[in-house]
């Protein structure tokens, strides 16, 4: 009888440790991807560093680093002047003190979640950047605006004005259907407010302009997701009209401190579906990072002029 008792409250403590085990591993999937950079900070020119590798893998994806570098071998743990070259171009484009090296701030501007698109960098230093000056020339004052544009500026014709758009995802989510259809409508209804478009929701399976879905790690488009944290979601240019969410991700309508907005992320892509780059400008929609629990889902001037002056014609 002894030995059953023991063998019974054995088969209970090997149970509580593999739970332990499933909800640790859990906890970890869902941790931020880059929390490796926390062991970068300080690292400087000329140092070899374990998981700067990585980092620069993220940077090159982000368009940090010169499309001529062209394979990922290139890459390595070696702090060097092309790394430190893109840290002072992503120090800048976030308004960060430009040192070059992986101080505190520029680390935690890293970590904070955001789109997978591009953002806008040139790097022939003979040639201006993303960032423009407009206004009358007669006048002193100029409004400096932080828009930017895919490269060689696609937009959708004059006869698709008026877009379809259904839901296809390849992987299970939670996220109930009907709150991301409405999460959707209204981000559309965002820019339908502000230019000539109109948008339009047909059936599941219907030839449609722009389709929206969850997916999962490399998904068959190039540009695979990276897991729980940091890349959201991410669109492509006119006219391709995929706009992916990152089913990794805690996805909400009224988000906590650890969830990110459907609504929010979704003003965002679409604007980058009608012909929008990243803005400089962090009060903009299209600004690359939302911290999590956040919400912004209101166009702001910069955007506004953005899309007007892209369908200007």
């Amino acid at each position: 009888m002894a030995t059953k008792v023991s063998h019974f409250y054995v088969s209970i403590l090997l149970l509580v440790l593999v739970h332990s085990f499933i909800a640790q591993s859990r906890t970890l999937k869902s941790s931020n991807t880059l929390e490796f950079l926390q062991n970068l900070e300080g690292s400087q020119k000329g140092q070899n560093v374990k998981g700067l590798k990585e980092l620069k893998h993220h940077l090159k994806k982000l368009g940090y680093y010169p499309k001529d570098l062209q394979h990922d071998t290139d890459l390595s743990d070696d702090f060097d002047e092309l790394f430190e070259s893109a840290i002072k171009t992503y120090q800048k484009n976030y308004r960060l003190k430009v040192t070059g090296s992986l101080d505190s701030d520029t680390i935690k501007e890293i970590m904070i979640p955001r789109c997978g698109v591009p953002d806008p960098i040139n790097h022939d230093p003979s040639k201006r950047t993303g960032r423009t000056e407009h206004g009358n020339k007669s006048s002193k004052f100029h409004a400096v605006s932080h828009y930017s544009f895919f490269g060689g500026t696609p937009k959708w014709p004059a006869s698709k004005f008026h877009l379809t758009y259904t839901f296809s995802s390849s992987v299970q989510v939670t996220i109930d259907m009907q709150e991301l259809r409405s999460a959707c409508s209204r981000a559309f209804q965002k820019w339908a407010d502000v230019t000539q478009f109109t948008f339009q929701e047909v059936s599941e399976g219907s030839p449609a302009d722009i389709v929206i879905g969850f997916q999962r790690g490399d998904h068959g488009d190039g540009d695979p997701f990276d897991g729980p944290g940091n890349i959201l979601a991410h669109a492509f240019s006119p006219t391709d009209g995929r706009l992916h969410y990152d089913a990794d991700e805690k996805w909400s309508t009224n988000p906590s401190t650890d969830e990110s907005d459907l609504e929010s992320v979704a003003v965002h892509e679409i604007g980058h579906l009608l012909g929008l780059g990243h803005s400089m400008d962090q009060n903009s929609i299209m600004f690359a990072e939302i911290p999590a629990g956040a919400i912004k889902r209101d166009l702001n001037q910069d955007d506004i002029d953005g899309i007007r002056t892209l369908y200007s014609n």
